[in-house]
């Protein structure tokens, strides 16, 4: 039995460990569940270069959900995946994984195990010391940095400010820096004052320093016809060839894939390979997602190809979709009464499937959505202006930064500008009180 006086100076040091159990993750069950269902479509391939990071926050989220044996399988699998990976039974990648184990026992009452795990920690961190100008080692940093990256849109940039101290140490590690330019271009989405030259070209590097990332060369292409330069369709097609033939995970860039083909081979092609890589592996439902996500894009934004076999499979999609992810479909759902509402007689159906999510206690970043696709749903479908701005001011006025606060943002100054809608004068009032976030 541990006195008080052990009691406490062991909670101390657990509270100074750098894991998962002390990074402030924020970890609502709506975000633990978004975020599970997001590492398990990644997969476990072997070879994966973060599978051992995948495990470690696998086994945080189990615990934090309740399913403790779960927990301590994943960190188990962790240890593992990091040996191999690594090719070494212990080195400074085990620190965090170590100190999850620390607070993984001692919430689970077993003292001795958590001082245990304590001083193996501290025997790596004697081992393996951090540079003297940084708090931590690169592998915690890079570790941090991408679970904050998985985690939390609020967020991104500490993690980037990680990556970069990382890679700064050990810039031999490719992964981290393929990771740290995709986290670059994900941020330049919502904040256009970065350099969208230099962003490209830290793209173009790490493409050629990780060639087998093909989640990365999806997008670099991407983002090189966005600055307007001419693709090859046979370049895109032989992507798509490599991607089909790789093990299905989310990070075999096929959802972006799927958009390149439609912007830059033709809408027709984009179907093909997303029915191709369903029919290919029937059991995955990441391809779904995938094809959920193009069929809603062309009933939304393609109306002369929405026919009514388009819609029909559109709608069977997104009720698969929905049903195999039972805790993060919110968007689906918004997607599917988006669909009903191009359908005919559908209206009623979608203004029902709106009416559940706006009656529900979702987190800031969802609530933004919700409110923001009503109000598009309000304006483009039932023509409602007046009550369609009030929905773009709900989504604004969250102290949230974030894409569809953004969007709503941008459309109350355009509604503002014009000076056509009733509700200008509370607009433009609204606006100038708004916070800059």
């Amino acid at each position: 039995m541990m006195s008080a006086a052990q009691n406490q100076t062991l909670k101390s040091k657990l509270e100074a460990l750098q894991c998962h159990f002390t990074w402030d993750l924020n970890p609502t069950n709506t975000r633990l569940f978004r975020v599970r269902d997001k590492l398990v479509d990644i997969g476990t391939e072997e070879g994966n270069r973060w599978l051992g990071h995948i495990y470690n926050l696998r086994g945080y989220i189990q615990y934090k959900l309740g399913f403790t044996e779960d927990a301590q399988s994943f960190f188990t699998k962790a240890a593992e995946a990091f040996c191999n990976i690594r090719e070494a039974d212990e080195g400074p990648w085990l620190v965090v994984h170590y100190g999850n184990l620390a607070w993984l026992h001692h919430l689970l009452g077993d003292q001795g195990k958590s001082q245990d795990y304590l001083s193996k920690v501290d025997a790596l961190m004697q081992k393996y010391p951090s540079p003297p100008q940084h708090e931590l080692h690169a592998e915690t940093y890079a570790e941090k940095a991408w679970t904050l990256m998985k985690f939390s849109r609020d967020k991104q940039l500490l993690a980037v400010d990680y990556f970069e101290k990382a890679i700064g140490m050990q810039p031999e590690m490719v992964e981290w820096n393929s990771s740290y330019v995709l986290l670059l271009m994900n941020d330049f989405k919502y904040d256009h004052t970065k350099l969208e030259d230099e962003i490209l070209e830290k793209m173009r590097i790490a493409k050629e320093q990780d060639p087998k990332d093909l989640y990365l060369a999806v997008h670099y292409l991407d983002q090189r016809a966005t600055k307007g330069e001419r693709i090859d369709k046979d370049e895109v097609r032989e992507l798509g060839r490599k991607v089909l033939g790789k093990p299905v995970s989310s990070y075999s860039g096929m959802n972006a894939l799927i958009w390149v083909y439609r912007e830059y081979v033709s809408v027709d092609e984009a179907v093909a390979l997303a029915e191709e890589a369903v029919v290919k592996h029937p059991d995955e439902r990441y391809l779904k997602r995938c094809a959920a996500l193009l069929y809603k894009w062309i009933v939304t934004f393609k109306a002369s190809r929405a026919t009514q076999t388009t819609m029909e499979r559109a709608i069977r999609l997104h009720e698969e979709v929905i049903a195999l992810y039972p805790h993060s479909s919110l968007g689906k759902k918004i997607d599917l009464a988006d669909i009903y509402a191009k359908k005919d007689q559908g209206q009623a159906k979608a203004e029902q499937m709106y009416q559940e999510p706006l009656r529900m206690d979702l987190e800031p970043t969802d609530k933004q959505m919700v409110y923001n696709k009503y109000a598009n749903y309000l304006f483009s479908i039932q023509q409602d202006y007046y009550k369609s701005a009030e929905y773009h001011m709900k989504a604004a006025e969250i102290p949230q930064r974030s894409f569809y606060r953004e969007k709503s943002v941008k459309t109350l100054e355009n509604i503002e500008s014009k000076g056509r809608n009733p509700r200008c004068g509370e607009i433009k009032e609204f606006l100038e009180n708004l916070p800059k976030l």
